[in-house]
């Protein structure tokens, strides 16, 4: 294991406190327990924005906090739950008045321990609805989850449910714009090769030379299944089939097309990628209205992409283009 890490236990603090450091004019990280505020929060009268989960999947959560997106981020150890006592300081440091919106990744930890810090908030006398993410056609249960698995489209929704906060909407309302996002958006990933958990010190599971894992999850949970390497064409369009038949795409439909990087793919490989999509979704008749490419919600190393697509209305993609400025993510500012 070769990673530009000190001792394997304060991975997760130190890259805390250097995060802190770097963007010190848009966040505040507390430890002890440990979790980031948009640094002018709680903003008053606005509805404020939590997510969170497990560390490794970096920019996502901490590098979305700020203006036009969430206004609190959960950090838990890498590939593992935050706990009640670090997401709670979060949501009432957080809370305006206006409530709360906590946005979960569809995994067994995540769910557990955000419901009992929204249970503890409202006996706080803390508005808090919650959203959860299951956006992974991939499969339908894992080791990990009840159902589908919180990935790509967590993106989108933090963006567009956060816009929608920021220009005044209301928590009923919020929530409304984010679970029509969730109902709206699918993702499927594919994994090159493994990536290594700091702690553990060797790879999270083996692939042959030649073979990949089709239907990854983010933390290198098994997919739909492992096939021989091919070009990147072919594989793009296995991604995008699944993605397209879930969501019932067709014709004249307008979307945003998300190729997203798991950590260790270059930026090229990614455009690469982008490119077959776009030209799939053309050829069908479907309008790529926004789109989004890069390294969002990665999976530490790991070499691999992920393909979403977001089915658009006017609302959406007014919400999506309006001004945002986080660490990750910014226009319009």
């Amino acid at each position: 294991m070769k990673k530009l890490i000190n001792d394997p236990r304060a991975v997760v603090a130190e890259s805390l406190e250097g995060f802190g450091q770097a963007h010190h004019d848009l966040v505040t990280v507390h430890t002890d327990p440990a979790y980031v505020l948009r640094r002018d929060a709680p903003v008053q009268g606005k509805v404020a924005l939590v997510s969170g989960g497990g560390s490794g999947h970096e920019p996502l959560h901490a590098g979305y906090v700020g203006r036009g997106m969430l206004d609190a981020a959960v950090p838990g150890a890498v590939f593992t739950s935050p706990t009640p006592d670090q997401i709670l300081p979060a949501v009432t440091g957080s809370d305006s008045g206006a409530g709360v919106l906590l946005i979960v990744k569809n995994y067994t930890g995540d769910i557990l321990n955000f419901e009992t810090a929204a249970e503890l908030a409202q006996a706080e006398d803390i508005q808090v609805r919650t959203v959860v993410v299951n956006d992974d056609v991939a499969v339908e249960d894992s080791l990990y989850t009840a159902g589908r698995r919180g990935v790509g489209g967590t993106v989108l929704l933090e963006r567009i449910a956060g816009a929608a906060a920021e220009r005044g909407d209301s928590l009923d309302s919020v929530a409304a714009v984010a679970e029509r996002v969730n109902a709206n958006v699918r993702s499927m990933g594919v994994a090159l090769s493994a990536c290594t958990v700091p702690h553990a010190g060797e790879p999270s599971f083996d692939l042959a030379e030649n073979e990949i894992e089709l239907g990854v999850g983010i933390h290198g949970e098994p997919g739909r299944r492992r096939m021989p390497m091919a070009d990147a064409d072919t594989i793009t369009d296995q991604l995008l089939e699944p993605v397209l038949g879930d969501l019932q795409a067709a014709s004249g439909d307008r979307v945003l097309l998300f190729v997203n990087g798991m950590g260790g793919t270059p930026l090229s490989e990614l455009y690469i990628v982008y490119r077959r999509a776009a030209k799939v979704l053309a050829d069908r008749g479907i309008h790529v209205e926004r789109s989004l490419v890069g390294n969002y919600i990665t999976a530490l190393e790991m070499q691999g992409a992920s393909v979403t697509v977001l089915k658009l209305d006017e609302d959406m993609i007014d919400l999506w283009d309006s001004p945002v400025h986080t660490a990750a993510l910014r226009w319009g500012v």
